[in-house]
């Protein structure tokens, strides 16, 4: 099963938001098949974003990160195609457009989950359900991935 990762799954791996959320989101990274789990590029942009302007870390020391993700797991490109159907999402459904940006690319990219704290949990579109990693009652598909 193909799923994709949100931004705020990627910041709390950072450490952004303190050493608890850091190590939820690291115990959920670690368990999550590489292979099948996506990053799309705007996460990539909007996770530079916060660590060269709301952190501790100098710009140099986000855009080496920013490559250490882009080594972890396959990208999904934005492309027309998904920034159309992104379009649609935000004018149908009131999702900001950068939120609807990532939803529309886990889409293209055939991904069943989007995981995300940020996004509304359980809101399915276009065959892509959003989830929260962090919740206590973990969805069924995420449980099946995340337990040992």
């Amino acid at each position: 099963m193909r799923l994709a990762l949100d931004t705020n799954i990627l910041v709390y791996a950072e450490g952004i938001n303190g050493e608890a959320r850091q190590a939820a989101a690291l115990q959920v990274l670690s368990r999550l098949p590489r292979a099948t789990t996506f990053i799309p590029v705007q996460v990539l942009g909007e996770l530079f974003r916060v660590l060269a302007g709301k952190s501790p870390f100098s710009p140099k020391v986000a855009q080496a990160r920013i490559a250490d993700w882009q080594a972890s797991f396959p990208l999904i490109e934005t492309s027309p195609s998904i920034l159309s159907s992104a379009i649609d999402l935000a004018v149908q459904h009131k999702v900001r457009i950068w939120d609807a940006v990532i939803l529309a690319a886990a889409a293209e990219a055939g991904c069943r989950l989007l995981l995300s704290e940020d996004l509304q949990d359980g809101f399915t579109w276009s065959g892509v359900t959003v989830v929260n990693p962090f919740a206590e009652k973990k969805h069924e598909l995420l449980a099946g991935i995340l337990e040992p």
